[in-house]
């Protein structure tokens, strides 16, 4: 079935005639508890990082891939996922997924050393790549293109619920008891979460006649692997050395193969063709800049909290929830007015929002109080909640049927590609501009270093971001730009009669 527009111009899915959606509410709720527990765990061990050094007594460059290896897995895997959902079914991928994310939560509370915790945090990665590929394309089958937005609106909401949960609940239990339970409390998540899955998500029939594409599964593994790897390890080996420029060199190799192969095969994972869509495109594209900016503030920001202006952990947890309240508040409203007055002007503000709160944040210093804190990071978190369901909207409506599974990956990839690349590079960039600002007293490494070098480089990341973000703005604007005009055009031509056939 062809994607068809609504009347703002939005491309649609009407939902599965197959399939009783009647309680498509409980679809939601259903998918939202995967989704809750993918957010409540990224999270919680965003603020644990911390206690995570001294716990383990290791640097932070060991203590980065408890988050990286996480974002690294899943984003190696969305895609296939995604499009073995489309071929043997999303509902049974997805619970699976639930299952095996509930195991290795289990697993990573009973780690008793760093490289442990790691490798089961790859475990909970595989889970989660099946959740995150596959809960935004089941909810847009539930749901006709003009409840869209306000489906992946409430999503949105669900996903600031778990991630305001997760700093609070982290905060007060690693306070209270160990960090271990920040990842004991996924349990009692992901049994209700399967239950209700199993009751209330309805099978959808699979795609017949397809076959995997395990060749471009493999090159696109072995692209992204080589891709961040370069971007983490760079690091600490410096962006020229040669197992760097080799990583790099791999990367753009199996890239161009990944290409050759999904052009070439009869069954690819990704049709290539989806890209001429300038929706999904953009869309895609923005987002990514969205994502890298915001996993890059997130990262800082606990070591900022705590070195800097001297928090507690449970402080920080409720600092952080900041953003993803004004979040959760403003998605749902966001995405019911894009289904009203269209995707590109809701997302275009809400970047325009987002700038205003990042060229807020450059101003952070030494002495700010908890209240200035809130008040810089309180856009931020209204620009993300604007921009994110109306984009995730467009980008969903603009895809066939036969291919919501795979652009729902691409949509989580691009999500889980932009935070480990903004955890990797502005962490970078962060820590080099440290360690200018720190010259000699930078022995000890940037979250050891003196508080003044400390600010002066979270300044330089932070205007770094607003780049990124101008960049999403701009393009937004151009779109905006031209659709007003074709709008125009077609307006014109209706006046005067000369409408195509």
């Amino acid at each position: 079935m062809q994607s068809t527009n609504d009347a703002n111009g939005n491309a649609g899915n009407a939902p599965d005639p197959g399939v009783d959606y009647s309680r498509r509410w409980y679809v939601i709720i259903a998918v939202g508890m995967g989704v809750f527990l993918a957010t409540i765990d990224a999270s919680i061990v965003n603020v644990a990082l911390p206690s995570l050094v001294r716990s383990f007594n290791t640097k932070f460059a060991v203590v980065q891939w408890v988050a990286l290896s996480y974002m690294l897995t899943m984003a190696t895997l969305i895609l296939s996922m995604g499009r073995l959902g489309d071929i043997s079914g999303k509902k049974r991928v997805y619970t699976t997924g639930m299952v095996v994310f509930t195991v290795g939560s289990a697993l990573c509370g009973l780690s008793q050393t760093i490289y442990w915790l790691i490798l089961f945090r790859v475990l909970q990665a595989i889970g989660a790549s099946m959740m995150a590929a596959l809960g935004t394309a089941i909810v847009t089958e539930a749901f006709p293109a003009q409840k869209r937005g306000k489906a992946l609106g409430t999503i949105g909401g669900i996903v600031s619920i778990g991630i305001i949960t997760g700093p609070v609940l982290g905060g007060i239990l690693i306070d209270a008891i160990s960090w271990h339970w920040i990842f004991f409390v996924n349990i009692p998540i992901g049994i209700v979460g399967i239950f209700m899955v199993l009751r209330f998500v309805p099978s959808t029939e699979a795609l017949r006649g397809q076959k995997f594409d395990l060749a471009g599964a493999a090159l696109l593994l072995v692209s992204v692997v080589c891709f961040l790897l370069a971007l983490t390890v760079g690091q600490n080996l410096g962006f020229r050395n040669h197992l760097i420029l080799t990583l790099f060199a791999a990367w753009l190799a199996s890239f161009v193969l990944f290409l050759y192969v999904e052009l070439a095969v009869d069954h690819p994972m990704v049709d290539l063709r989806i890209f001429q869509n300038a929706v999904l495109s953009l869309g895609l594209f923005t987002g990514f800049l969205a994502f890298v900016a915001t996993a890059g503030v997130v990262l800082l920001m606990p070591f900022y909290l705590e070195n800097v202006l001297g928090h507690s952990p449970h402080q920080v947890g409720l600092l952080l929830a900041v953003v993803p309240l004004a979040a959760g508040l403003f998605s749902p409203i966001a995405g019911t007015l894009s289904d009203r007055f269209g995707t590109r002007s809701i997302t275009t503000l809400g970047l325009a929002v987002l700038i205003i709160g990042y060229l807020s944040l450059t101003t952070l210093s030494e002495d700010t109080s908890s209240l200035g804190y809130i008040l810089r990071f309180f856009p931020v978190g209204m620009g993300t909640g604007i921009f994110q369901s109306p984009n995730n909207s467009a980008i969903m409506g603009a895809a066939t049927r036969r291919h919501l599974g795979v652009v729902s990956g691409l949509l989580s990839i691009t999500r889980t590609l932009g935070q480990t690349s903004g955890i990797a590079a502005i962490g970078a960039f962060w820590a080099a501009r440290v360690s200018f600002y720190a010259g000699t007293d930078f022995k000890a490494g940037p979250t050891r270093t003196n508080i003044e070098a400390q600010v002066h480089g979270l300044h330089d990341a932070l205007s770094g971001v607003v780049i990124l973000i101008g960049l999403g703005l701009l393009l937004n604007l151009w779109a905006l730009m031209l659709e007003w005009i074709q709008r125009n055009r077609r307006t014109n031509r209706e006046g005067t009669g000369l409408i195509d056939d």
